[in-house]
């Protein structure tokens, strides 16, 4: 009978072929660096760029019709009730949002409308406020989120994240106190785009794969800035030899910061709890005696291959997904990065709150600190924003330390902070801020060190 019984819990080749060739997908698609049009990139961001020519011109438009058809839905759920709607978990959450959602939704439909059709004040519809946020960005998450979205389950479904849990948390476990899983998510991010990262930790987080806290951590920490994009805001500051000195600094001052910001408030303050409110309950991914990494990694992955009974329903998981994100996150990316980039723009309010900055970059030896204070909280409201400011500073130590705080701090309310509020990832506006504040006091003085050894 026992003999019976381990005959039975043996992997077949189809269990196998289940785990590793969606995985192998998975990899290339969202991990696998590949040169395109003289970039470093992964496949899923070429999909994506394709998406873009092939409808160059219409995705605007697109993305205004989503939205717009998005905010309409929801005033008719809230108004009629439909019964088929509010009984479905993925609709209810869809089509009807807690009241302070529903106004975020709104006010993103408003802000496209208005900006499409150029009525209204100009600073909302400016080309340096909401017109940079339908025009540039939109049709960029819109097409990103399309791929990633329906593509997401190659990662998620067949087993790669148990298998490279196991080989990675003797590493992120110590460091980072985080599972080992969470690699994946930051390479996709480092490689690709961080709104890759983002869509993939907040389906974690619903499926009970992530606590609150990892979810937090992971979402505010390993989200990091793409390669290409690095390159872009290097290039602003006309510092584009100096590339390879630039990422390395970029590289160690996020590494302290994934240390360190964690174990802070308000990062320190979540709870290790899932998205239902259980508690954890021991490490899932701790090694068990009588087994290494990589045998545990491989037992749990093919028994998670092994779940897979219908790929009709993991095809529409995929479209769930990107359903969620285009419909659920653009109107709030419209409706925060829009407010965001008018205060930056039209109001002296970051100009003010960079002056406490001005002693510690003093302190630092910056030269021009009053002209870099002023780039420092700007970073908050769109990552490109410091480096545009800092391009007319003499300074090539300024701007080199300017261009890297700016990719440090990560968080930026245009993209990265829209999206972190619009998914399910358990985090409030203004603790967006404070680890944005805390990012900086932490990456500066590395990035000073480092400048000043290059300089």
């Amino acid at each position: 009978m026992q003999e019976q019984t381990c005959a039975a819990k043996r992997p077949t080749p189809a269990n196998w072929l289940m785990f590793v060739l969606p995985s192998l997908m998975g990899v290339f698609l969202f991990m696998a660096p590949i040169n395109y049009q003289d970039t470093l990139t992964i496949p899923i961001a070429v999909l994506a760029k394709s998406v873009q020519a092939l409808f160059e011109g219409m995705l605007t438009t697109i993305v205004t019709v989503l939205i717009s058809l998005t905010a309409a839905a929801t005033i008719a759920t809230k108004l009629f009730k439909p019964q088929p709607i509010l009984k479905s978990h993925f609709f209810s959450g869809l089509l009807n949002p807690t009241l302070p959602w529903f106004i975020v939704q709104q006010l993103g439909a408003v802000f496209v409308l208005m900006t499409y059709f150029g009525v209204g004040p100009a600073m909302i519809r400016d080309g340096a406020t909401g017109g940079l946020v339908l025009n540039d960005l939109l049709p960029v998450l819109f097409s990103v989120f399309l791929f990633a979205g329906l593509l997401l389950p190659l990662l998620l479904n067949f087993g790669l994240l148990e298998f490279v849990g196991a080989l990675f948390t003797r590493i992120m476990r110590p460091l980072f106190n985080l599972p080992g899983r969470s690699a994946v998510n930051c390479i996709a991010s480092w490689l690709g785009d961080g709104s890759v990262g983002v869509l993939m930790t907040s389906k974690q987080y619903e499926s009970k794969i992530y606590t609150e806290r990892e979810a937090a951590v992971i979402g505010t920490t390993f989200t990091a800035v793409s390669i290409t994009f690095s390159l872009v805001v290097i290039a602003q500051v006309n510092l584009e030899h100096m590339f390879a000195p630039f990422y390395l600094t970029v590289c160690l001052a996020g590494l302290a910061a994934a240390v360190i910001v964690p174990r802070l408030p308000p990062l320190s303050w979540k709870k290790d709890r899932f998205i239902d409110g259980e508690p954890l309950q021991g490490d899932i991914e701790a090694v068990p005696e009588g087994h290494t990494v990589v045998s545990f990694g491989l037992e749990q992955a093919l028994a998670k291959a092994n779940e897979v009974t219908s790929l009709r329903k993991v095809a529409i998981d995929g479209i769930k997904n990107a359903a969620d994100m285009i419909f659920g996150v653009l109107p709030v990316v419209m409706a925060i990065g829009t407010v965001a980039l008018v205060i930056a723009e039209n109001t002296s309010i970051f100009s003010v709150m960079g002056l406490p900055f001005i002693p510690y970059l003093e302190l630092l030896q910056i030269p021009d600190a009053a002209a870099a204070s002023e780039t420092i909280v700007v970073g908050f409201a769109d990552m490109f924003l410091p480096s545009i400011l800092a391009s007319g500073i003499e300074s090539d130590l300024t701007r080199f330390v300017i261009a890297a705080m700016s990719v440090t701090q990560l968080i930026y309310m245009s993209e990265i902070g829209a999206l972190l509020i619009g998914s399910k990832i358990p985090v409030k506006p203004w603790e967006l801020f404070m680890i944005f504040i805390l990012r900086t006091l932490v990456t500066l003085p590395v990035i000073a060190l480092m400048a000043h050894i290059f300089f």
